[in-house]
């Protein structure tokens, strides 16, 4: 018997029709079996907790009102959980609009790192301290082949963003990096690339030093016993066999893999937000739930990037899901170069006025402000619905709202 998540409310006046099946209907309908056989951290068991309930009455609800009609609604409040499918549209809105603050008039590229499937069950029990020595390796690279006179000797700038999945859900980590096309000069030039239409700096180099900067790394974690070692790699604890473990791991494919300058700076702005909070698996990419089986597409990278359809059985589904939760606090969106948090500002500033270039990105940034000023409204389709109170799951009154996208949330996890 095949399984689609409960009806929706539509437009005024149409009729109901079935809605996309959920990650939650997966967790509501076979969370608590899982829970009961299976050991989870606590961050693991809030994710499910808060996916289940979000845009329900547990979290509360807003109203909502058409600048155009009038029409009003109330809506479920989000859990706001950064792992949740239905809580990153907002997410990433927000965190494109702050963006444009440090956007220039240049060219960017897009450069992804793998680590080899190897590491696969090192990482399951060492996470935190992977997932930063791959942001630490790559962009350390990245910054040395920048100050390499050879290549562009400046500071370059770019935006780390993790991504822990391949598209069956298994571990695939890697990270993707939008990188500036040039970069800044110590004596304060701005410096364009050697080679233009290309990535600034060679690939299979960068590969190479990336590697190396990992293996040592990863040597010095062991040398201070901060790896832990799971059962089937309980033999690397002598020191010759990790040694093997290591010449093994430099022999594997170590990717590095990057794609020609953007179009301008629209399209990096729309790309960076297809990437910025991705997580494991979208509701959209569900299809069914059919004895026991969760079926789903997948997008086959060794067969020219073809949408495929592969099934699991929900205790499977789940725990893959639950691989990707993150530690609790970690970034996974990191700035650096010059749009390092610290050096942002005024670098940017000063890139700015060097470039003198800034009338085309401020109506870049009003277009895109006003594409995120709120959803249609469903009866005129003219309107944006804006809320105007956010009410407390008991029933107190939080807050008024004057628009869908606040250039500060308080509470809602972008990184």
């Amino acid at each position: 018997m095949s399984v689609v998540s409960e009806k929706q409310r539509c437009c005024a006046g149409s009729e109901s029709k079935p809605a996309q099946l959920e990650v939650a209907d997966i967790f509501r309908k076979y969370g608590d079996k899982y829970l009961a056989s299976h050991k989870l951290s606590g961050k693991q068991q809030a994710v499910m907790f808060d996916i289940e309930h979000c845009r329900r009455s547990y979290f509360g609800y807003h109203l909502d009102i058409c600048d155009h009609c009038g029409y009003t609604d109330h809506f479920g409040n989000s859990c706001r959980n950064r792992h949740c499918p239905k809580c990153q549209g907002i997410a990433q809105r927000i965190w494109v609009n702050a963006r444009l603050e440090d956007l220039l008039p240049i060219a960017y590229y897009h450069v992804t790192f793998t680590l080899p499937h190897m590491l696969n069950p090192l990482v399951g029990y060492n996470r935190e301290l992977i997932y930063d020595l791959l942001f630490d390796c790559a962009s350390e690279t990245l910054l040395q082949f920048g100050r390499d006179p050879k290549w562009l000797g400046a500071l370059i700038g770019f935006y780390g963003i993790l991504h822990t999945w391949g598209g069956k859900l298994w571990q695939h980590l890697h990270t993707h990096f939008m990188v500036s096309g040039g970069g800044l000069s110590e004596d304060g030039r701005w410096v364009t690339p050697k080679y233009k239409g290309k990535f600034i700096f060679p690939v299979k180099a960068l590969s190479a030093v990336f590697r190396g900067k990992f293996i040592e790394g990863l040597k010095k974690a062991y040398a201070d016993g901060q790896l832990v070692l799971p059962t089937g790699l309980r033999h690397l604890k002598n020191a010759g066999q990790f040694e093997n473990y290591v010449d093994a791991l430099v022999d594997r494919n170590w990717v590095v893999y990057a794609k020609r300058p953007f179009a301008g700076p629209e399209k990096v702005v729309r790309y960076i937000g297809r990437y910025t909070h991705r997580i494991a698996i979208s509701n959209s990419r569900l299809i069914k739930i059919e004895e026991d089986r969760v079926y789903f597409n997948y997008k086959d990278y060794r067969d020219d990037g073809k949408w495929k359809q592969c099934h699991l059985k929900a205790e499977d589904f789940i725990k893959r899901f639950l691989m990707h939760v993150l530690p609790k606090g970690f970034h996974r969106i990191r700035h650096y170069g010059f749009l390092s948090n610290g050096r942002c500002k005024a670098k940017i500033a000063q890139i700015r006025k060097l470039l003198s270039n800034g009338d085309d990105l401020d109506q870049l940034k009003q277009k895109v402000i006003e594409d995120h000023a709120g959803v249609v409204c469903p009866v005129c389709a003219k309107g944006r619905l804006t809320p105007v109170m956010i009410v407390h799951r008991m029933g107190f009154v939080l807050k008024s709202v004057a628009a869908v996208v606040s250039p500060n949330p308080p509470a809602w996890d972008t990184s």
